[in-house]
């Protein structure tokens, strides 16, 4: 049956072929090629910062055209190889390349191999937009006959190279090159060449703007296809199959290119790609360019210092987000788009350490627990799955007797513990759920030291909380999108609730004040007067470093890592890693004329942080909390 159904196709084909001829001679039919001239890239889609002003847009880019005498050789020969390797003998359609097709498809019952020309793809390219049908493929097929009468095989060539689509709004062979590398199509190598001509069969995915790692895999099929057909040499195919795609596309003035990304992607569900490009729309975001600018400024200065100190394959992460609404004012998602597309702002998930204990706290606060309450900082075991686990200090010292508050200023492990097996691992692990930390919980004492995955979005939106007066606010980065005609078709609605009453976040918010305080020797002069809270955290074996704190109208994290997840090394931690970005973001920002609104019902004492009685300022082992 399968061999009656190839004949039938095949001969349906050449029957139409012959339709195609005849419908050339009886109608003398003209293909309008005044389309080149009527095309049309459509209105710009225009992102907006918090203040109304255009940050960055969607468009088409500007199809530059360029004579066949202009591009380099190997630039032609890799797209006759990969895409229609005996371009220059057919008359528009390859019969071969049909019955090749037809016979497989067949075989397999699935399309598993088309046989579009160079010629017919120009012909889609040009005059068919609707869903592949076996109507539409007749028709493309006719049409690649009459071009192929009308023009010449380097007029057909030069006019595919010049509109062929490259993913991302990119048109043309020169476009992509400029956008790519950043030079004119003239000058590129063989192994771009290769690039470009193992994008156009799916241009989405093989981009290497969506994927190097997808891209280098096409090139090296278009250079082993290359050399099959002695367009290259063995030599020249091993030389360039083994270069890593470098892209040089990346432009700074682009200041958030990892949320530009992510408003893209969310676009391209809400509209579609040809409105994301074409249809005009105005995207409010929350964007604050000062503030980007700013950050990018401190994590540049900052990851320039870790490379030196650490492999390159040190990384991280930043966001900042408005306080009182949840809108992302800075997003840095990595310390180079142009290599890594990567958004570990959101997408990479890692250890929180101890950034979670103002969770466990406020557990215990909200059970009836005291900042001023002793526990003993001493060694401990605990058996748990028939094994004992003895947790340990950062500084591997015990401190004796301490208040839960001196405890969570200095990030004590041993205290924590004891004071997550007093709480219930059940009555924290509720509470963590209500913060948004959208992880799995394991019932184990480890909780209490953080180990849990969370995201920075997640670990951020958490900690706000304690800057909110207990309110979670959902971080967010598009507050509406419009139409051209101005209607809006999308309005944000993040997430609101009240997490911990304002007494108990007061009472966190106030201890977790203490950490600025003690390290102001290292921090600028102008900033020991301002107001924030803040938490570092550490996860096991140093494999991520993090910071994240809130002034009355900010709240920032950061995050330092390996990319595989693997440790740092021996003494790194926060101070020296994610909270230099932090602190160069905040110096420069109006920090000092605001405050925090705490619960008006709370009293500050002074405690001494070993005995937990109340003691005057002058007690060198003072510190300040409410009651």
């Amino acid at each position: 049956m399968r061999i009656f159904a190839f004949l039938f196709l095949f001969v349906s084909v050449i029957g139409c072929f012959f339709c195609g001829i005849a419908f050339f001679i009886l109608s003398n039919k003209v293909v309008d090629f005044s389309v080149l001239e009527r095309y049309d890239p459509g209105v710009p889609t225009v992102l907006l910062d918090d203040e109304g002003n255009e940050w960055a847009r969607f468009q088409l880019d500007k199809r530059d055209t360029i004579s066949l005498d202009n591009m380099p050789k190997h630039l032609i020969d890799a797209f006759i190889a990969k895409e229609d390797w005996n371009f220059f003998n057919h008359w528009g359609i390859s019969f071969k390349g049909i019955a090749r097709s037809i016979f497989k498809n067949i075989y397999y019952r699935k399309r598993v191999q088309g046989a579009s020309t160079i010629t017919q793809q120009l012909v889609r390219l040009l005059f068919f937009y609707s869903k592949k049908t076996f109507r539409r493929k007749i028709k493309e097929q006719i049409y690649a006959i009459l071009v192929e009468l009308q023009i010449s095989k380097e007029q057909i060539l030069e006019t595919y190279l010049n509109h062929v689509c490259f993913g991302r709004g990119i048109y043309g062979v020169q476009a992509a090159c400029q956008r790519f590398w950043g030079k004119s199509v003239a000058d590129i190598t063989l192994d771009e060449a290769a690039v470009l001509a193992g994008i156009v069969q799916y241009p989405e995915r093989y981009c290497p703007l969506a994927s190097i790692e997808l891209a280098e895999k096409r090139r090296n099929v278009v250079l082993f296809q290359m050399k099959k057909l002695a367009l290259i040499t063995d030599e020249q195919y091993q030389q360039y199959k083994a270069l890593p795609i470098t892209l040089k596309m990346f432009d700074r003035k682009n200041i958030a290119p990892h949320l530009k990304e992510r408003i893209r992607l969310f676009l391209m569900k809400l509209v579609g790609k040809k409105e994301l490009y074409t249809g005009g729309l105005s995207i409010k975001t929350t964007l604050n360019q000062n503030i980007q600018k700013l950050a990018l400024k401190s994590f540049d200065k900052q990851y320039e210092t870790l490379t030196k100190k650490f492999s390159d394959n040190v990384d991280g992460a930043l966001i900042s987000i408005d306080t009182a609404t949840g809108e992302i004012k800075a997003l840095i998602g990595g310390s180079d788009f142009g290599t890594s597309k990567y958004d570990r702002a959101f997408l990479a998930r890692r250890q929180m350490g101890s950034i979670f204990k103002p969770i466990l706290y406020s557990a215990a606060i909200q059970s009836g627990k005291r900042f001023s309450d002793l526990q003993v900082d001493e060694p401990i075991e605990i058996t748990q799955n028939n094994s004992v686990w003895s947790p340990k200090n950062a500084d591997l010292k015990f401190n004796g007797e301490i208040t839960l508050a001196w405890a969570l200023s200095i990030s004590n492990n041993i205290v924590a513990v004891k004071t997550l097996l007093d709480v219930g691992i059940e009555s924290v692990i509720d509470l963590a759920k209500k913060f948004r930390l959208r992880c799995e919980f394991n019932p184990y004492p480890s909780l209490a030291l953080g180990c849990v995955d969370v995201s920075l979005k997640e670990a951020v939106g958490m900690f706000n909380v304690f800057a909110n007066g207990g309110m979670y606010v959902e971080p967010h980065y598009i507050k509406w999108v419009k139409d051209k005609w101005g209607t809006k078709i999308y309005k944000s609605n993040p997430e609101i609730e009240q997490i911990i009453n304002s007494s108990v976040c007061g009472k966190v918010s106030k201890v977790l004040e203490l950490w600025l305080k003690r390290v102001k020797k290292l921090i600028p002069q102008k900033w020991v007067n301002a107001q924030a809270i803040s938490k570092t955290g550490t996860a096991n074996d140093a494999r991520v470093c993090w910071f994240v704190g809130s002034t009355p109208t900010l709240t920032t994290g950061v995050y330092i890592g390996r990319d595989d997840n693997k440790s740092m090394g021996r003494n790194v931690y926060p101070l020296r890693t994610a909270f230099p970005i932090w602190i160069g973001l905040n110096i420069e920002l109006d920090f000092e004329t605001k405050k925090f609104s705490f619960d008006p019902s709370l009293t500050e004492v002074c405690i001494n942080r070993k005995t937990g009685k109340v003691t005057t300022e002058n007690d060198k082992e003072a510190i300040a909390v409410f009651v």
